[in-house]
């Protein structure tokens, strides 16, 4: 039932939104009581709250695991845009809400998903910056600066991406990295 209830609540915020969204059209949604919702969340912002640590835990997880792996700095950059860009895709409501939605949030929760989401930028800036060191990417530039561009052209394509549209995820995510690995490569 919980389940069914953060499903229902993902599609209704991503079509009205979290204010748009009462509780009582969460349960109408579902086919269930007050009751029901509030035996599994204390209020609409923990119910929001949920969807938005599971994604970027989710998200954390999964760049953990490329971070430890031996691919080089610009592999593993490719590797996290198409960690995202397949999120974006496969979660495509969680993922709108997980970025339109951030200052719904209050106080502790809020703090809790900022802190996790600076520690995604801050992993994939490491990235950068040993690509940088390792003499792999140009070194004339700005860790952050980069982390941030990456992180704005693939997490922004959650407002326009269509997964059946004119270029798959996985060949949007290679246009990406050549874009941002063609102005950061060291000329060979």
């Amino acid at each position: 039932m919980k389940d069914a209830i953060v499903r229902a609540a993902m599609q209704l915020f991503d079509a009205r939104g979290f204010r748009e969204t009462s509780i009582q059209d969460i349960c109408d949604a579902v086919g269930v009581t007050k009751g029901a919702f509030y035996y599994y969340f204390t209020s609409k912002e923990e119910l929001l709250m949920e969807i938005h640590q599971e994604y970027i835990d989710d998200l954390l997880k999964s760049q953990e695991e490329i971070l430890n792996g031996d691919s080089s700095a610009s592999d593993k950059v490719l590797l996290i845009m198409e960690l995202l860009m397949n999120s974006i895709q496969n979660n495509r409501s969680a993922a709108k809400i997980f970025f339109a939605e951030l200052r719904q949030l209050g106080g502790d929760r809020l703090h809790s998903i900022i802190a996790k989401r600076r520690q995604f930028r801050k992993n994939l800036e490491s990235v950068v910056c040993s690509g940088m060191d390792g003499r792999e990417f140009r070194t004339d530039l700005d860790c952050g600066a980069i982390t941030m561009a990456i992180l704005g052209i693939v997490n922004w394509s959650y407002q326009w991406f269509q997964p059946d549209g004119r270029f798959p995820s996985y060949e949007l995510t290679r246009q990406f990295h050549r874009i941002i690995v063609s102005g950061i490569m060291l000329d060979p």
